[in-house]
């Protein structure tokens, strides 16, 4: 396999053969691609699209590029959840732990932020000591005694995908259906996974800002990964505002422990959280239905039984053992906030989701290039959600800012890209639909 040639015929919009596929794959997990190859093969795919055969011989070569683990002694279904990406999408945290505690186990591998969304692992890393990359041995022994653990692609799993990420992070190639697709499962396959829900977000904060593609990139990902033998289902979920009501890390790792102490119910989130733990609930046959699943997912948050499996997930990754009881002596506060004030009365009818994730970016709290460090502590908190009644002056939202000069750009930023009506909106319903 000639690299340029293949990367020639797919531009040329050639069909690949799964041979060739796992060439290249095999090429770019062992180092033997540039970056600029990497990046042309990706942009190729971006522009020429796959074929469904392409797009499962893309999978299966990147989930075959290195181990696949095995769950011995754990007599739990094994299951996961996974989200296209989004601002404010903090739904993972909570999940994991409240999913746990009704009877899976939950071997989570997340990322990183990928373009204008957060990653959660960027977020667990505003908790000091808390390991993203264990070693397979302590990842197994977290899962059957926490009964989840959270953790970072390591090295050895799916590596030909952890290469790829990185390069399509940067390239403006995001937002293709076969790369999300198969970045995805090919993690999920190598993971061992019995069960899989997909969180599909549509809307301006997404990579698919069209209800038509946000279906196709579900059927996508659904028919492949049970093609694959996994069990899958996905939620279209809304993200045409941020999902949470803070935007950043240390911000969001907030929000996740003030949810799983019961002080964000009655919101978007909680209706998002508890309708995957219903799904990932009866789709492994813990729940005999959605509403089952739903009220043992509720009554696992309200008891802290949720809260404990957190705690247990945290300390044995290294966190702080009591960081729920005291988050403010471990999450890192940026040195300047700032309220952002409405700029009339009226409505907050519309925003610009996108757009808030890249001011997090511009805040410091994601990444234009690969190797860029995050400052944690950035970010917004207390936005308020779309269809809130607000004054002149009143804040929507509190910038948390490094400088007084960010902080006076993210002001300025956030009040643009919210609008405000005299007239009330009508709202998106937040799960719009299920494949």
């Amino acid at each position: 396999m000639i690299p340029q040639e293949l990367i020639r015929r797919k531009r040329d919009g050639g069909e690949l053969d799964a041979a060739d596929i796992r060439s290249f794959i095999d090429a770019l997990a062992a180092g033997r691609l540039s970056e600029g190859q990497i990046g042309a093969f990706a942009m190729a795919v971006w522009f020429k699209g796959m074929s469904r055969e392409e797009i499962v011989a893309l999978t299966l070569a990147m989930a075959d590029s290195g181990d696949r683990l095995q769950w011995a002694g754990i007599d739990r279904p094994i299951a996961d959840k996974h989200s296209t990406g989004g601002v404010g999408d903090n739904v993972s945290l909570m999940l994991a732990p409240i999913a746990a505690a009704c009877g899976l186990a939950v071997p989570m591998i997340s990322g990183r932020g990928l373009g204008h969304t957060g990653g959660t692992l960027d977020k667990l890393e505003s908790i000091p000591g808390y390991m993203i990359t264990p070693d397979a041995d302590l990842f197994h022994q977290v899962v059957k005694q926490a009964g989840c653990a959270i953790i970072g692609q390591t090295g050895a799993l799916a590596p030909a995908d952890g290469r790829l990420y990185a390069v399509r992070d940067v390239t403006a190639t995001v937002d293709s259906i076969p790369l999300i697709t198969a970045s995805i499962l090919s993690k999920k396959l190598a993971a061992g996974l019995q069960t899989l829900v997909l969180d599909v977000k549509v809307g301006n904060g997404a990579f698919m800002a069209e209800r038509d593609q946000a279906e196709i990139l579900a059927r996508s990902l659904v028919e492949v990964a049970n093609g694959a033998g996994v069990k899958t289902s996905a939620l279209i979920t809304d993200m045409n505002e941020p999902l949470a009501d803070s935007a950043g890390n240390a911000v969001e790792m907030r929000s996740c422990l003030d949810f799983l102490a019961g002080r964000k119910g009655n919101t978007r989130l909680d209706t998002v959280v508890l309708a995957f733990a219903a799904e990932m609930l009866e789709k492994s046959g813990i729940a005999a239905s959605p509403d089952e699943g739903e009220a043992m997912a509720r009554r696992a948050l309200s008891s802290g039984k949720a809260a404990e499996v957190f705690a247990r997930m945290v300390s044995m990754l290294g966190g702080p053992a009591d960081l729920i009881e005291n988050p403010d002596k471990y999450l890192a506060r940026a040195p300047v906030e700032r309220p952002v004030a409405a700029s009339r009365s009226g409505w907050l009818a519309a925003c610009d989701a996108r757009g808030i994730g890249v001011s997090v970016i511009d805040l410091g709290g994601g990444r234009r290039h690969p190797a860029d460090r995050i400052d944690h502590r950035v970010g917004f908190s207390e936005l308020l959600p779309l269809g809130t009644r607000v004054n002149a002056g009143e804040p929507i939202a509190i910038v948390h800012a490094a400088d007084e000069a960010a902080a006076e750009r993210a002001v300025a930023a956030l009040a643009a890209h919210y609008s405000i009506s005299e007239d009330e909106p009508a709202l998106n319903p937040v799960i719009a639909g299920r494949i």
